[in-house]
């Protein structure tokens, strides 16, 4: 055995130094760096035979490398597969993150529970018992799914010889420790050590590995920065526990998009998924109210309708309130500067609060227009009509600015039962004879005479 030595780490990013010192040169973070007992093995606990002949690689060139697509594994969740570009690629490690109780454990356990392959779910968190009377709610019928209750990879890796399935599920990779390395479970060098085995495995066997791990209370994986680089697909796993919505995002995609999203609603048997986001993302109110505008934007390929709801009323303390959930602040902050420099409202002395229902982030400039128009609404207590929609940016100018992939969302918007579509008159259009009104405006004046004109 190598000796046992001792070497510091940073808390936050896993850097590492030869001696204590109060400040990160890494991350810049102050008191983060803590001394580990470390003890590297001479070999990793995964042993593969090998033969004791083994070819070198050689360069080849880039003209001769076969680039025939590998088969992906479906996993039976067409929100899952969206998100990871159509199924697990073999071996492969995916590191699935997301808050406390937001229903981790839950989706990959029903994901394992439904899959055709041999599936060994490796839990170090809860008992075999627990886990079974989730599976109940779930899936009780499932025949290929295997529970193993162990944190030791030793004995892991020994139970996966024997078993020799096709996917492993390990919840969660901060419980797992290896005995080559003297530190707690959770530690950095743990985490590293045990995800290097698990690397390892995946690679030499042609096995998917999903991993499920914690955040910190930034809402960023714990453990070493390098977790994220050594693995190959980073998913967070999102939404509020007091709302029954999940959304499940890729932050790093080796084999596919980072764009895509997928959608989930908690119940009592799962979750379920859900193939049409516009349904939980629009209110179903039969009354037209005030101070609402529904927008159509965009997801990766997805295109979604969702509802902006704005409050505007009068100051009651000297300064006014500007409040948003679901949209940048800043971007509000402009929209109500070119409202009342460009088309001449007067709202420097009222409260705007603005909202997205669903409880969903977006970052997509083409709803600036339906923020524009329920702002408006609200002001002005006139209600939009319900069955128009709106896909434009708005300028500092006060012009209206096109969007990307502006035929994506009229075709969507016509899917969904809209009788108009408010867009610049600037997009470029290739067919035009849809099924649904395209109103083209191009400054913020033809918004305001077409609406409440």
């Amino acid at each position: 055995m190598a000796k046992t030595k001792t070497t510091f780490f940073c808390q936050n990013c896993g850097a590492q130094f030869a001696k204590w010192q109060g400040q990160c040169t890494s991350c810049k973070e102050w008191n983060t760096i803590a001394e580990e007992v470390i003890q590297k093995a001479e070999k990793s606990s995964w042993k593969v035979e090998t033969p004791t002949t083994k070819r070198v690689a050689k360069p080849q060139r880039i003209q001769e490398i076969d680039t025939t697509a590998e088969a992906r594994l479906n996993t039976k969740n067409n929100e899952l597969n969206r998100v990871l570009g159509g199924g697990l690629v073999p071996g492969s490690l995916t590191l699935l993150g997301g808050e406390p109780g937001i229903g981790k454990s839950t989706l990959m356990l029903q994901i394992a529970l439904m899959l055709p392959y041999k599936t060994l779910y490796v839990s170090g968190e809860e008992s075999a018992q627990q886990i079974k009377m989730r599976a109940e709610r779930i899936n009780p019928n499932a025949e290929n799914c295997l529970i193993l209750t162990e944190t030791k990879t030793q004995n892991i890796f020994k139970q996966i010889e024997a078993v020799e399935p096709d996917i492993v599920i390990i919840d969660s990779i901060q419980t797992l420790h290896t005995d080559y390395v003297e530190s707690g479970a959770g530690s950095i060098s743990q985490i590293r050590e045990t995800t290097t085995e698990l690397i390892k495995f995946a690679k030499e066997t042609a096995t998917p590995v999903i991993l499920i791990g914690h955040i910190t209370k930034d809402g960023n994986i714990a453990g070493p920065k390098i977790l994220e680089h050594m693995v190959d697909t980073v998913l967070q796993f999102e939404g509020d526990r007091n709302h029954v919505y999940r959304i499940l995002r890729a932050h790093k995609n080796r084999f596919g998009s980072t764009n895509e999203l997928g959608i989930y609603e908690m119940q009592g048997s799962g979750l379920r998924e859900v193939s049409n986001p516009s349904e939980i993302l629009i209110s179903k109110n039969d009354e037209e109210l005030s101070g609402t505008a529904i927008a159509a934007t965009l997801e990766g390929m997805r295109p979604l309708m969702i509802e902006i709801q704005a409050l505007v009323s009068t100051a009651v303390y000297g300064t006014p309130q500007r409040s948003a959930t679901g949209y940048n602040a800043k971007r509000l902050n402009m929209i109500l500067a070119v409202l009342e420099k460009r088309a001449g409202f007067r709202l420097g002395a009222k409260d705007v609060f603005l909202n997205i229902t669903g409880g969903i982030s977006v970052d997509d400039t083409a709803i600036d227009l339906a923020v524009v128009a329920a702002i408006l609404s609200s002001n002005e207590d006139i209600a939009v009509a319900k069955d128009i929609c709106f896909a434009a940016e708005v300028g500092l100018a006060g012009e209206i600015r096109p969007v990307t992939r502006v035929e994506q969302r009229i075709l969507e918007a016509e899917k969904l039962g809209f009788s108009a579509i408010m867009v610049s008159k600037y997009c470029k259009i290739p067919n035009e004879n849809y099924g649904i009104t395209i109103v083209k405006v191009a400054k913020m004046n033809d918004v305001v005479e077409w609406l409440f004109g």
